[in-house]
């Protein structure tokens, strides 16, 4: 037998107590939380982000405590320490007030690099009445997870060592944890937002009906139904422009576009929608278009016609466009289960299309082109595999918002050209992959664009693109250059914090001033579309008209 001595014999008050010191480094990661990063955080976030980076910093700084006195460099109770305690808490006071009072300042910074309006006052007492009982509730769960390692380590103290005891609690404690937040906790919270998206894609706007076009999915003659498109399936075929509308702009013959959307109730499997969509490709004469388009949704199926529909108006209505549903949930949910089943959907879409494109005669067949935004960006890069369309790629690949996990983008950014900037990089000149933002290509894109054509257009304030996984313990490279024109100037990196920041700034890329963050507008693809695919004729005077035409677009 061991000591039979344990930490769970002392009493619930000091079980309770607060560490003066790692108080101190909570509240001085709270008061770095309140500095500017991407995006701007109304007061009921920051609040969030407060309390929950203070807790952060309460756990680190104990941590460090615990091997300080296992180290005994000071002895705990020793007048230095108490000391030094103090003047931690005075400092971080200070921080946190300093903080508080410029907290508008530098919120405002953000809002005026992307044109919103100044907030007059940034609520602090709304900041502090959120921060408060959120790092509340997460020092009560970490006093359980404590009182829960220390009755597993007292109960092992009767079989084995001290220290073999305290490793196996802490991993048993781990294992319990997890098991408890994967194995019931996550997958209620997933089966939950299923249930809740999945009703709220059958919901029908008031105005929609089914298209009268045999040239739209759920049209006369058409294989899917209309209440099988989803709410997002149903926005893009009912947001078709027509023949009439484009003609009016363009001053030129125009016909009916080619809309193809399969909802996720529309077949069981990802092969049964592929082939649900090939057919409807076939019925509605889509191969035999000028332009041909593989879109790739968003996780709620949302496809932006943002895009879409400037694109059909600059081709005279010659495009066909075709996209399957993967997915209800929203794109961070839908990555975190659904993963699979987005790489299974887009990977089977295009290989049937690509393998009956490829087999046409390459002067009947029309220009093919894939297309995402956001996570229908990650997945389209998924679904191109080098090895099999290196004879006979594509005619070009857009992707609008990749986001950071993307192995394209990473890799070409990594192996840009010496002196372009991480934001908006450029690669051989931008003979293959170019980089495009809200003022156009990459400075330095000076070579002619070859067969394989690879496009992205990003915003230096969007963290869906800039988020950096490893910001916790180094500078993000964006960070080390001159910042982008719609990103503030006050930005700084502070370790650890910097990633929450960048995370919840990932959670509100959109509730920012179109144009920037993660919201992408019509103004910024076309000047894409048209290099891309370069259309009959085509001129920069075009191009602005059809800015001019879609400028303030809502594709919502």
């Amino acid at each position: 037998m061991h000591a039979s001595s344990t930490p769970d014999d002392r009493p619930a008050s000091r079980r309770l107590s607060l560490s003066v010191f790692a108080l101190s480094v909570g509240i001085v990661f709270f008061a770095v939380s309140l500095t500017p990063s991407l995006i701007p955080r109304p007061p009921l976030v920051q609040g969030v982000l407060g309390g929950s980076v203070l807790a952060i910093g309460y756990v680190l700084a104990r941590l460090a405590e615990s091997l300080w006195r296992f180290m005994e460099v000071v002895p705990r109770n020793s007048g230095g320490a108490r000391m030094a305690s103090r003047a931690c808490l005075a400092f971080a006071v200070f921080a946190a007030g300093y903080g508080l009072w410029h907290a508008t300042d530098w919120q405002n910074s953000i809002r005026a690099a992307v044109g919103m309006d100044a907030l007059e006052q940034h609520s602090v007492l709304i900041i502090l009445a959120v921060a408060l009982p959120v790092f509340a509730v997460l020092f009560l769960a970490g006093t359980l997870v404590q009182s829960i390692f220390n009755r597993l380590r007292g109960w092992l103290h009767r079989f084995v060592p001290p220290k073999v005891a305290n490793v196996a609690g802490l991993l048993l404690t781990f294992y319990l944890g997890w098991a408890l937040i994967d194995g019931f906790i996550i997958q209620r919270v997933f089966e939950a937002a299923d249930r809740i998206y999945a009703a709220g894609a059958q919901v029908f706007e008031p105005d929609q009906e089914a298209p009268v076009s045999p040239l739209l999915s759920a049209g006369p003659g058409s294989l899917v139904s209309w209440q099988d498109l989803g709410n997002r399936g149903r926005l893009f075929i009912d947001n078709a422009p027509t023949a009439t509308a484009i003609s009016e702009h363009t001053g030129r013959p125009a016909q009916d576009p080619v809309r193809i959307y399969v909802g996720l109730n529309s077949a069981p499997t990802a092969a049964e929608r592929t082939e649900l969509a090939f057919a409807e490709m076939l019925r509605t004469g889509a191969f035999d278009r000028k332009l041909l388009v593989i879109a790739v949704p968003v996780g709620t199926g949302w496809l932006d016609d943002g895009s879409h529909v400037p694109l059909e108006f600059m081709h005279d209505g010659d495009v066909a466009t075709v996209a399957v549903q993967y997915s209800y949930l929203t794109s961070s949910i839908s990555l975190l289960f659904q993963y699979q089943a987005g790489v299974v959907q887009t990977r089977s879409l295009f290989d049937r299309v690509y393998s009956h494109w490829r087999a046409m005669p390459v002067d009947d067949r029309p220009a093919f082109y894939v297309h995402g935004i956001s996570q229908g960006a990650y997945l389209g890069m998924t679904a191109l595999n080098a090895y099999q369309i290196i004879g006979d790629p594509p005619d070009g690949t857009f992707f609008a918002g990749p986001p950071f996990g993307s192995n394209i983008w990473r890799g070409l950014t990594a192996g840009r050209d010496p002196g372009t900037p991480f934001i908006l990089p450029v690669r051989d000149g931008g003979a293959i992959a170019r980089f495009h933002n809200q003022n156009g290509a990459a400075p330095g894109t000076d070579a002619d664009w070859s067969d394989v054509r690879i496009a992205f257009l990003q915003y230096a304030s969007d963290p869906i693109v800039f988020f950096d996984s490893l910001s916790a313990f180094r500078r993000p490279v964006w960070m080390t250059e001159e910042r982008g024109y719609d990103v503030s100037a006050r930005v700084r990196w502070y370790p650890v914090v910097t990633t929450f920041q960048l995370a919840v700034d990932m959670i509100l890329s959109l509730a920012i001033a179109p144009g920037h963050g993660h919201f992408y507008i019509a103004e910024d693809y076309i000047p894409v579309w048209a290099a891309m695919t370069e259309p009959d004729g085509w001129t920069d005077k075009d191009t602005e008209r059809l800015i001019d035409r879609f400028r303030n677009y809502q594709a919502w």
